[in-house]
């Protein structure tokens, strides 16, 4: 594909977190030195929130690269529709521990023992928790709750937590009083600047071994810019989609009309067919939560939330085949727009 016409070693704009492409902008750093931070001080919760594809996942990816594993035993936890009971079962089972058919009381208990152990062993327990704003305030409080294993002078279990902006709402609600005063950090992970979104790109060209084929003009970094408001997965989207139209139309240097021009396809591709309603909201009851509904009805909720988790793993790999199919039918078109006209077939044996 693209990544061979330009010299690339490897697709330099995927779409799922890879801490091998992490990009230190001021704000990844910040958050990067809260993380840490939480880290040395080994209790409490750290918070960390941030927009739709501001790579947190990232942050979080590269963090767990550099966790010394004969010091920390780490826990990460992405699927978050779920009721207190369940989140439990998540917790014990993100650990290694069982958890089928075992009681609230077998669980805590499971989990202490392991928490004690990992404390004898010299390590740490550290338990992080993406897509934190599902989350109600119940289960938080259950994960709040803990944060009372501890021995006489240390926790056993410490937390991270991340979501989008919505979730400081519901931190600084009136019940979440004592989870606040357990917080020894919070920070908010901002979109990059232009400047910054430039080097981000060209950052992850670079690790795939980019020596300036293709070219960006100013214009086109500005109207990348625009497009994605520094926000780092739209980047990666945008990104992906020009060069893909590089590599049909045989091109090694754009500019702003060029990219604009894969925008505007792009925007086209997410309209509604002309008389077309959107889809009705998927809320089951204003005001209702998992907690209340049928097991059979939260266990699809928890198996939507797999399968969405996965489909971001294989998002790509459907891209390339689709990049594949289309590669395909442009070289037969090629083939034909090449063969010179009037050219005479070899003919067959007699077909009369």
């Amino acid at each position: 594909m693209y990544e061979t016409f330009y010299g690339f070693s490897a697709k330099p704009f995927q779409l799922r977190p890879d801490p091998h492409f992490f990009f230190g902008s001021k704000g990844h750093k910040r958050a990067m030195a809260y993380l840490e931070y939480g880290l040395s001080q080994g209790e409490g919760f750290i918070i960390v929130t941030g927009e739709v594809g501001a790579g947190k996942t990232t942050l979080v990816r590269n963090l767990f690269n550099r966790l010394p594993s004969d010091q920390i035993v780490a826990a990460h936890i992405v699927n978050t529709h779920l009721d207190p009971d369940d989140t439990l079962r998540m917790v014990v089972s993100a650990f290694g521990l069982p958890y089928e058919g075992a009681s609230k009381t077998d669980l805590l208990t499971r989990l202490e023992k392991f928490l004690c152990d990992v404390d004898h062993q010299g390590k740490r327990a550290l338990l992080v928790i993406d897509e934190a704003q599902n989350l109600s305030a119940r289960t938080v409080e259950e994960l709040r709750m803990l944060s009372n294993f501890q021995t006489d002078d240390k926790s056993l279990l410490q937390t991270f937590l991340l979501g989008q902006p919505e979730f400081r709402a519901t931190l600084h609600s009136p019940g979440m009083q004592q989870l606040r005063q357990r917080v020894i950090a919070s920070y908010h992970l901002g979109p990059m600047d232009a400047q910054e979104t430039r080097a981000y790109i060209e950052h992850r060209l670079a690790t795939v071994g980019w020596n300036g084929d293709p070219s960006f003009d100013d214009g086109a970094h500005a109207a990348i810019y625009a497009y994605s408001g520094g926000i780092p997965r739209k980047v990666n989207t945008l990104m992906d989609r020009v060069l893909l139209m590089g590599y049909l139309e045989e091109m090694h240097a754009f500019t702003e009309a060029d990219v604009n021009t894969v925008i505007s396809d792009i925007s086209e591709e997410f309209q509604l067919p002309e008389g077309q309603a959107p889809a009705p909201s998927q809320d089951i009851l204003p005001g209702s939560s998992l907690g209340s509904l049928p097991q059979e009805l939260r266990t699809l909720d928890q198996r939507v939330g797999e399968r969405r988790v996965a489909s971001v793993e294989v998002l790509d790999e459907r891209m390339m085949r689709l990049e594949k199919s289309i590669v395909s039918v442009l070289s037969i078109l090629k083939k034909i727009v090449a063969t010179p006209q009037g050219a005479v077939t070899q003919p067959m044996d007699n077909q009369e």
